[in-house]
């Protein structure tokens, strides 16, 4: 029985497990689900996962939510086929791999999706204008953290070594729709991390995943 994902390719947590997958080589059947119709928070959904979030992960008897989890759980089960995004081998290097891939997590992330929530996701709903105060405190936060990228891009040529690993994998959905905004020269001004991103945007397995990251008109 192949895994199934619940969710839509447009989301960029379900973007990050279809990345996953595709780098692991792994079959999966995608169940869409409607997020603009609220299907998400249907009670055939919320038995899935409670909090009524995409992506959902059903794999036999278990079923997974939040992205990372799912991510980390696709990369153990298939630890010895496709792309080793863990460094199992190495215990030394998996631990660096957790690291950096906490600094996704708790730093780059929840500073890059409150700009992509203001920039793209607010003036979809079409019910008021972005907040310009929080993009603005975000892209402060979001600066700080690519200039460690910057510095640690600087000795290796991913974040946790010289493999491409979840700690580089997790950023990309998100950076892929910052990347549409007026703001990219964030990115596009550190070389280090222009080569970085330019590197992960060019994988097999992003270009499997990119056509359903659909390009949505954002505001500056």
């Amino acid at each position: 029985m192949v895994m199934k994902v619940y969710g839509d390719e447009m989301s960029a947590c379900v973007a990050r497990v279809l990345l996953c997958l595709h780098e692991k080589d792994t079959e999966f059947e995608l169940v869409p689900v409607n997020l603009f119709a609220c299907h998400h928070k249907l009670p055939s959904f919320l038995s899935m996962n409670p909090f009524g979030q995409v992506p959902v992960l059903q794999d036999d008897d278990l079923t997974l939510f939040e992205s990372r989890a799912i991510t980390a759980y696709i990369a153990e089960k298939h630890k010895d086929k496709g792309t080793d995004l863990t460094r199992h081998e190495d215990s030394k290097e998996a631990a660096i791999v957790k690291q950096w891939s906490e600094v996704e997590a708790h730093h780059f992330n929840p500073a890059i999706s409150a700009v992509i929530h203001q920039l793209i996701v607010v003036p979809l709903q079409g019910e008021k204008s972005p907040d310009a105060a929080i993009v603005e405190e975000n892209l402060e936060k979001l600066e700080k953290v690519l200039d460690v990228y910057e510095e640690r891009l600087g000795k290796t040529k991913y974040l946790a070594g010289d493999s491409y690993t979840l700690a580089d994998l997790n950023h990309v959905p998100y950076t892929y729709y910052f990347m549409k905004t007026s703001h990219a020269g964030l990115v596009n001004d550190r070389p280090k991390v222009k080569a970085w991103w330019d590197d992960l945007c060019s994988r097999p397995a992003f270009l499997k995943v990119s056509p359903g990251l659909t390009v949505i008109p954002v505001t500056n």
